[in-house]
């Protein structure tokens, strides 16, 4: 009983701090590298990060529900789109080629009034190109397809805004939602890269599921690869892009660099093999 209530503490002194947290600039963001099969560099996923005053960093596995709970998640994402998409245009201006930024966005947000708006208003005003955002959801979000979120994801499409699925497999309609959203791009979960070089099985299903969504013309992303055999098994089956801790761990927005991308990339393109794949353009 006991720890159930500190528990509960801790969570209200986190809800109630976050409303703050944007203010105090308590929030900030980190931006895991994403490449393609060739090691050229496609962009990034920005990562949202809190520090608290006096609890030091929260995981946002548990904050981000506790914003979702209070509505802090609007005004938050909407600070995280705009943050992630000035970042891109600076970085874009660095001499790494034209890159996307992947980020993340919760039912509230697609469902709350104005935010196809919102979003066209931030690229404007960072003069961000659409097809270089890409907005991810996830396979927990639920969908009605004469829905507010199917109409907002669709006229965000429709304005070049890329859409992305997250963490496909995790849950249990994942095909379901192939046949609802206007999706751009699958990110494949973690779960089934985890064990690639040790079950037969999960091989089966990434090399289908691969050959599936490719026949369906969408790309795919394969996350958390640290392993250089899971990364080889991937290429051999064309998987679009990778991520992971083999490839590069998240960044600070200063870290976004020629110099410092090509040095983390050569290390991880060692225990690839190919090193003459590396390419930050």
């Amino acid at each position: 009983m006991q720890r159930k209530e500190i528990r509960s503490y801790r969570e209200l002194e986190l809800m109630n701090a976050l409303g703050e947290a944007l203010d105090r600039e308590q929030l900030r963001l980190c931006y895991q590298p994403i490449y393609g099969a060739s090691g050229r560099l496609r962009g990034f996923e920005a990562l949202l990060r809190w520090d608290h005053a006096d609890y030091g960093p929260v995981s946002p596995a548990e904050f981000v529900p506790l914003a979702e709970q209070s509505l802090q998640i609007v005004p938050i994402g909407e600070w995280v789109i705009h943050e992630a998409c000035r970042m891109l245009h600076a970085a874009n201006n660095k001499g790494l080629g034209i890159l996307i930024m992947s980020v993340n966005v919760s039912t509230l947000q697609l469902q709350s009034p104005g935010f196809v708006e919102t979003v066209l208003r931030i690229l404007d005003s960072t003069n961000t190109p659409p097809q270089c955002l890409e907005l991810e959801i996830t396979e927990g979000i639920r969908i009605d397809s004469r829905g507010p979120i199917i109409t907002n994801l669709c006229r965000l499409r429709d304005a070049g805004v890329r859409i992305a699925l997250d963490d496909f497999g995790e849950g249990h309609t994942s095909f379901a939602y192939l046949r609802l959203l206007p999706l751009h791009t699958l990110k494949l979960d973690r779960s089934f890269i985890e064990h690639l070089c040790d079950s037969s099985r999960d091989r089966i299903m990434v090399e289908s599921l691969i050959t599936l969504i490719h026949r369906l013309g969408l790309e795919v992303v394969a996350e958390g690869i640290e392993d250089s055999g899971q990364l080889k098994l991937l290429q051999e089956w064309n998987c679009d892009f990778h991520q992971g801790y083999l490839l590069g761990m998240p960044l600070e927005g200063t870290g976004i660099g020629p110099h410092l991308l090509q040095s983390q990339l050569c290390a991880s393109i060692a225990a690839w093999g190919c090193p003459e794949k590396s390419s930050i353009q």
